[in-house]
């Protein structure tokens, strides 16, 4: 992408928002220190930021909860008279309520709503996850009554989610069912919203049962629903058939697994202390492209040290693969280090 866009520039086209837009997008996800250069860049050749602009920068700063340097991208976007969607407004809502600033939030949310949420029923789909999130069911039952006579199939899926959040399982049962009667067939993204709810309420039964109304029903399984469904076994305790369902799902269905699924591995058979398969994990990570993430670190390092077992050159491999030791890792290493006589394995582990 910096290729192209200096290409761009050494042809002489314009530099246009569209352009910076996209430079800001694979720098929100891959390097967040450069995305201050093409603010710069974007300053220096007069571009005038879109609104997309303001929704990347307000969920870049929203995302590591610098919430006064959010506060301050909206205040330039209004001094630049660029009016806020819904999708924006949202994105404000939700990282308010994931740092607490929920009194915040729920302003933001009445102002979503409008006069008359009747007559701004396009609103309904988005508030129904931003309520469920602060655990207003109250809020979220409103919302569904507007749509529910007559539901649209995005408002049906916010519906399933939104309910699952609030544990309300019978409820998002019922939104799934109740779609038969509208629309015959389901695409998998309903079911697979479903099945995170029992995955995340840990239904084991009823997540079986699911998996096999998709298969007769003809779904395709995809990444999301071989995640809950490793989530499920794993939450039942039984850690190597998850394992086995991870690696011929997604063999059979020729996908690259969520990194979740993996980590839900790593992670139990850390806690067992169980090196060998988390070293095998481990390794799988390594081999599907996930490769340059502390958290895997620390996992297999906290298997070592559940296990009470020393390791050696695990520095070395995370130097290799450009990774540096945080506050945590660094601790666990001591803890595992056969040469360090200050910090016991068993102090670690009390």
């Amino acid at each position: 992408s910096e290729e192209v866009f200096n290409k761009m520039k050494d042809l002489g086209f314009p530099v246009t928002v569209f352009a910076i837009n996209q430079l800001l997008l694979l720098y929100k996800r891959v390097d967040k220190k450069k995305i201050a250069d093409v603010l710069a860049k974007m300053e220096k050749e007069n571009v005038k930021p879109s609104l997309f602009t303001y929704k990347l920068l307000v969920d870049t700063k929203g995302a590591i909860r610098d919430i006064a340097g959010m506060e301050k991208v909206v205040e330039s976007m209004q001094a630049e008279g660029v009016e806020p969607d819904l999708l924006f407004q949202a994105t404000i809502a939700k990282h308010y309520i994931f740092a607490g600033h929920r009194e915040k939030a729920e302003a933001i949310l009445e102002s979503m709503e409008g006069g008359d949420i009747k007559g701004n029923r396009n609103a309904c789909k988005i508030l129904l996850p931003l309520y469920a999130f602060l655990g207003k069911k109250d809020d979220v039952e409103r919302m569904w009554q507007v749509c529910e006579a007559n539901p649209r199939l995005d408002e049906c899926l916010s519906a399933i989610e939104s309910f699952g959040r609030l544990g309300d399982v019978e409820r998002a049962e019922k939104v799934f069912e109740d779609m038969f009667a509208t629309w015959k067939t389901l695409s998998s993204k309903f079911y697979n919203a479903l099945m995170k709810v029992y995955a995340d309420q840990n239904l084991f039964k009823k997540g079986k049962e699911l998996a096999k109304r998709m298969d007769e029903d003809g779904c395709r399984l995809g990444i999301s629903t071989i995640d809950s469904l490793v989530k499920l076994y794993v939450g039942a305790g039984e850690v190597d058939k998850a394992e086995s369902i991870l690696h011929k799902l997604s063999k059979s269905n020729k996908m690259k697994p969520q990194y979740s699924s993996y980590l839900m591995l790593l992670d139990t058979y850390s806690k067992k202390g169980d090196i060998h398969n988390s070293e095998k994990v481990f390794d799988q990570l390594r081999q599907m492209g996930y490769n340059g993430r502390v958290r895997q670190y620390q996992l297999l390092l906290n298997a070592y040290v559940h296990a009470k077992t020393p390791v050696y050159g695990f520095r070395e491999r995370m130097k290799a693969d450009n990774i540096f030791p945080n506050s945590v890792i660094a601790s666990l290493l001591a803890a595992t280090d056969p040469f360090n006589k200050k910090k016991t394995l068993s102090d670690m582990l009390e």
